[in-house]
């Protein structure tokens, strides 16, 4: 009976890593899709499909001690394109960019978010940031520059990737608890004999 439930479990081992081996492998050929697609159109000088990305900035200007999240993530809305700007302080309250303004869309704390968009790849492009830090409102010149061949899947940020190990994660632990529920049900079948 014991050889029974092992050769039962071994089973659902089996079928149990066969099913994460699946998930995983797509998963992994969805990421990759994205990637190419970014890649080619980069290559052959077209615009972007309309989607989301991740994309690597660099930011200069200031004192120096600030500084902004990269990659950060591009978004591409008929063929225009905006970057999600976080910075390194809560302290900012809006950004100039273009002569337009843009305010702060954190509004549950935290580092100051902007969404502002990309005029200008691979080339500095002049920003002002308005910071409170100071005690008074400072506006300061800064320029941000977009890598445009960083381009790729959004799923390489650093928040999405956390959010697929918390999936795989979930997903782990309820497949061990199924896994778990039917190798004990077995057990108490061959300890206490078949049900009458």
């Amino acid at each position: 009976m014991k050889d029974l439930a092992d050769g039962s479990r071994k089973k659902i081992l089996r079928r149990l890593a066969a099913l994460t081996g699946f998930c995983l492998g797509l998963a992994a050929a969805g990421m990759g899709a994205c990637t190419s697609a970014a890649a080619e159109s980069r290559l052959e000088g077209q615009t972007l499909a309309d989607g989301n990305y991740a994309i690597e900035v660099a930011l200069s200007g200031g004192s120096g001690k600030a500084s902004v999240e990269s990659p950060t993530r591009l978004t591409v809305e008929q063929g225009e394109c905006f970057a999600q700007i976080t910075w390194s302080s809560p302290n900012y309250d809006y950004m100039i960019v273009d002569g337009k303004t843009y305010y702060n869309e954190n509004t549950q704390g935290g580092n100051s978010t902007f969404r502002i968009p990309i005029l200008v790849f691979d080339e500095e492009m002049p920003v002002i940031a308005d910071t409170v830090a100071m005690g008074s409102p400072h506006e300061i010149p800064y320029t941000l520059l977009f890598y445009s061949d960083s381009i790729g899947s959004e799923s390489s940020l650093p928040k999405e990737g956390a959010k697929r190990v918390l999936v795989m994660a979930a997903f782990i632990i309820i497949a061990g608890g199924i896994l778990n529920y039917f190798v004990n049900k077995k057990k108490r079948k061959d300890y206490l004999g078949a049900k009458r």
